[in-house]
């Protein structure tokens, strides 16, 4: 059924494109470096690019409601032409009424990964109006299994809600009701995603297949500030995954393409190799690596206090002063003064954002003395702020002529609005409020915060997901403004803490907020999870410590910070010498770590973790590079008494934890012997060869 018709090798992924007889469609295969033979199959061929226009005939197959894949307009785009070069294969499709695509698939030297950009161009001489546009469609998922292989493939996703981020969910592809029928003549398609302003709030933008037989498995990762969907699909023996912006059916979008224009979908990073889900989270967060663009600071990955564990929203020159004494000379290189900075008297914080104005009862002397004293203890001064939303108490409220709208009344949650980040006016309304605030006042850092999403979109003359698009990337626009008009400003990107880690935001900032599991035992697991997400050096893990914790505890919730960047907060005036002894030898093993924490790869090994809020069992994370490794162990509920996992020839030459842990390698196997249940540990190793 399937013929290959041009077949391109960028490193260890061969990109082949075929065709079939049946329909004329080109699909897009990606096989890994491997000697397993390929196996005929019975499989057709899926296009490279699923597009569908308002107006046209839908796709059969019972798709509807489910799916708007696989229309007669995506099959209707013809193979045109094909340009290829070292770096890329450039593909051209075109249909009979003139509607183009242009399907770029691009590599990089030395990455395991390909980037996919999809263009349709309209030169119909009519308008027409998307309903859907794919940015990236796979098809011939595994082509190294005989027929359907039942009980091989299965598939994974990122789960995710507030305080428990990126939780892995493997299920086998007949859990899905993704087996071939008995005609083989009717497609099943699982489509999941996000709808919203928050892309990481229900799921990251992540899908991996895996064949299981062969130890093979495929991946895609989306980055996209708004509504986003994949999905997997299937008839025969072959299966199908592709992804891109949310369609009419899932994200209530439409967008108009005018005569002669051309409208570009989200790009999306693709990979294939042999191992696991750690392996091909590796491969797709090689993109993120080369996306970075964060100031010199932060090559260190210095240690961060912010003080909303300390104050809870209350943040003045005194406590923070108080702080301030507490916490010199320990290592810290940011300080970071959270929301609350702004509220009126007996007001709350989270109804009263979006004026920006700095309380004179609580900077009596002005903010900018307050950055100044940060400043003069050797830190850099950093500030919190809600951008894009305002809250019910606040005079920005009432500015509806600058806030965004829904069937023309506007967009209101319980205590928020948003502003539209289109309107010229709010533009310059931020530019005053946050950058040039920031400039006066000698701030450097800028925490953004996005506690609410504005949900299906907002009015646009296309549709409510149109709507919602435009307004993300207008937002992300004055992330780059910021970045431009401060120099060495350095970003962290929150949104009710993990709601935004995707690539095109994790871009534009240095790090991000893993999370608001503040305090929580769960900490060390979602870290965990997020290594298959984000960079760890960009994972800002809270670090929360009471005057009540004991020792052991303290060691507990620094270990979890070695899973990215540690961000220390609490009680931090009221601790004895033990307690700070405790958070000293941490904040040193930190700094010993770094570097793996910053350049390695990380595989994931737990023992009965199935509750996050009441874990039992144990997890033990493994990072390693070419010099290092850097193994942390938390227990649980239940833990065993040891605690074994592969790290190679190396020698110790760290251990933190409350008490003297043994720790032992011995034929490449890294032996703990943890101090009992919801113990922490870290032990940091240098490779012998």
């Amino acid at each position: 059924m399937e013929e290959n018709i041009f077949e391109k090798k960028f490193g260890a992924v061969t990109a082949r494109y075929i065709t079939d007889g049946e329909s004329g469609a080109v699909g897009l295969c990606i096989l890994p470096d491997t000697d397993t033979a390929l196996k005929n199959r019975r499989a057709r061929v899926m296009p490279l690019a699923e597009v569908k226009i308002a107006g046209s005939v839908y796709g059969g197959s019972y798709l509807g409601g489910e799916s708007m894949k696989l229309s007669p307009d995506s099959y209707a785009m013809k193979f045109d032409r094909r340009e290829a070069s070292d770096s890329a294969v450039v593909t051209y499709l075109k249909s009979e009424s003139g509607i183009e695509i242009k399907h770029t698939l691009a590599h990089r030297e030395g990455r395991r990964y390909l980037t996919v950009r999809t263009e349709l161009t309209n030169n119909s001489g009519n308008d027409i109006k998307l309903e859907m546009l794919s940015s990236f469609a796979l098809c011939g998922i595994s082509p190294y299994i005989e027929g359907a292989g039942e009980n091989t493939l299965k598939l994974h996703r990122l789960r995710s809600k507030w305080s428990m981020e990126a939780r892995l969910v493997t299920e086998p592809l007949e859990d899905l009701l993704l087996e071939d029928s008995w005609t083989m003549g009717h497609y099943k398609s699982v489509r999941f995603g996000q709808v919203g302003s928050m892309p990481a709030k229900n799921y990251i933008p992540f899908i991996a297949v895996e064949d299981t037989q062969n130890g093979l498995i495929w991946g895609a990762r989306i980055g996209c500030p708004s509504s986003w969907q994949m999905e997997i699909t299937r008839a025969d023996d072959g299966v199908g995954i592709s992804g891109g912006l949310a369609d009419r059916e899932f994200g209530h979008w439409m967008k108009t393409v005018k005569s002669g224009e051309t409208f570009t979908a989200p790009d999306v990073v693709i990979s294939v190799c042999e191992g696991d889900i750690d392996d091909i989270a590796a491969c797709l967060n090689e993109v993120q690596e080369d996306a970075l663009d964060v100031p010199e600071s932060e090559e260190s990955l210095p240690v961060i206090f912010n003080e909303y564990c300390t104050t809870w929203g209350n943040p003045s020159h005194d406590n923070i002063a108080a702080i301030l004494d507490a916490i010199k000379g320990k290592g810290i290189d940011y300080f970071v003064i959270d929301c609350g900075w702004f509220k009126e008297d007996g007001v709350r914080w989270d109804i009263s954002m979006g004026d920006y104005v700095p309380s004179a009862t609580l900077f009596p002397d002005g903010i900018k003395a307050t950055a100044d004293l940060i400043k003069s203890r050797g830190m850099k001064a950093g500030i919190w702020f809600e951008i894009e939303n305002v809250g019910e108490r606040s005079r920005a409220y009432n500015d509806e002529e600058h806030l965004l709208k829904r069937d023309g009344v506007t967009l209101t949650t319980v205590n928020r609005r948003f502003w539209d980040m289109n309107d010229e006016w709010v533009r310059s309304y931020l530019t005053e409020r946050v950058i040039d605030f920031m400039k006066e006042n000698g701030f450097e850092y800028i925490k953004v915060d996005h506690n609410e999403t504005i949900g299906i979109g907002v009015d646009n003359g296309d549709s409510l997901g149109e709507g919602l698009r435009l307004n993300q990337l207008a937002g992300q626009e004055f992330f780059t403004k910021m970045k431009r008009e401060i120099d060495g400003l350095v970003i962290e990107n929150c949104a009710s803490g993990g709601g935004r880690l995707e690539p095109s935001f994790m871009a534009l900032s240095s790090m991000a907020s893993f999370s608001d599991a503040h305090e929580c035992v769960e900490i060390p697991i979602i870290a965990a999870n997020l290594h298959r997400a984000i960079l760890p050096r960009q994972s800002q893990i809270w670090c929360v410590i009471r005057k009540s914790d004991t020792v052991k505890r303290i060691a507990y919730s620094v270990s979890a910070a070695f899973l990215g960047r540690m961000c220390l907060s609490g009680d931090v005036t009221d601790l004895s010498d033990a307690q700070w002894n405790a958070i000293n030898g941490g904040i040193a093993f930190y700094k010993k770590a770094a570097p793996v924490i910053k350049n390695g790869f990380t595989r994931i090994y737990r023992e009965n973790v199935t509750s996050y809020r009441h874990p039992e069992g144990y997890q033990a994370v493994v990072r390693t590079n070419d010099s290092a490794a850097l193994c942390v162990v938390h227990t649980f509920k239940n833990a065993p008494n040891t605690i074994s996992v592969p790290v190679g020839e190396c020698n110790i030459t760290d251990v933190y934890s409350d008490t003297d842990v043994k720790a032992e390698v011995k034929d490449g196997v890294l032996t703990v012997c943890p101090n009992g249940d919801f113990c922490g540990v870290g032990v940091l190793l240098k490779k012998k060869y």
